[in-house]
């Protein structure tokens, strides 16, 4: 019987994984003003479309953040969560304890897409890629502004960029301190 639990989880972290993503990467896009003509922006958009237009006359967006962007993907975690613990066996899991996972797994997943595009961000610098690909314009639009800061901290060297090694530092140490630290909350909760 545990055997078809744990399938049971993995089909769900995957298809709410999927899910939240979606949102994610929504967000994302409209806060670096994405070209709105690039085919993957075109898909993020159809595909959130009809959940969040009637949400966005009730929650407005505040500096180019889309609040109901960022609200679905964290009810997407906390459903997540209780389905999770539902799974599990723990039929009296704490409203608020998931409530807190939720924020720490949904500040987790940022994370883990900034560590993913920025190590991606770099090898694209070495390696000769077409410029036509829709997902290089994108990428760089979104890293950019997270390794702006560390381009003024760490200049060239050599004609290396050694920023993406100082952002996945930080991004690293971000996930074992505040991500560690909100998952122990939810838990003890």
């Amino acid at each position: 019987m545990m055997y078809l639990a744990n399938a049971l989880a993995l089909l769900i972290q995957f298809a709410f994984g999927c899910a939240v993503a979606l949102f994610v990467f929504r967000l994302l896009t409209e806060a670096v003003r994405a070209d709105f003509y690039n085919p993957i922006c075109q898909f993020l958009y159809r595909a959130t479309n009809p959940i969040l237009t009637p949400l966005r006359r009730v929650i407005p967006t505040w500096r180019r953040i889309n609040l109901a962007a960022l609200l679905i993907a964290w009810i997407l975690e906390v459903v997540k969560n209780f389905l999770l613990s539902f799974v599990a066996g723990d039929f009296w899991a704490s409203g608020v304890g998931t409530l807190v996972l939720g924020v720490a797994d949904l500040l987790n997943f940022f994370m883990i897409v900034y560590l993913i595009m920025i190590f991606a961000w770099a090898l694209l610098s070495y390696v000769n890629v077409d410029a036509r690909n829709p997902l290089v314009p994108l990428l760089g639009k979104i890293v950019g502004p997270v390794l702006k800061p560390f381009r003024k901290v760490l200049p060239l060297l050599g004609g290396f960029d050694l920023s993406p090694v100082l952002a996945i530092l930080v991004i690293l140490l971000i996930q074992t301190v505040v991500v560690a630290w909100l998952m122990n909350v939810g838990h003890t909760i």
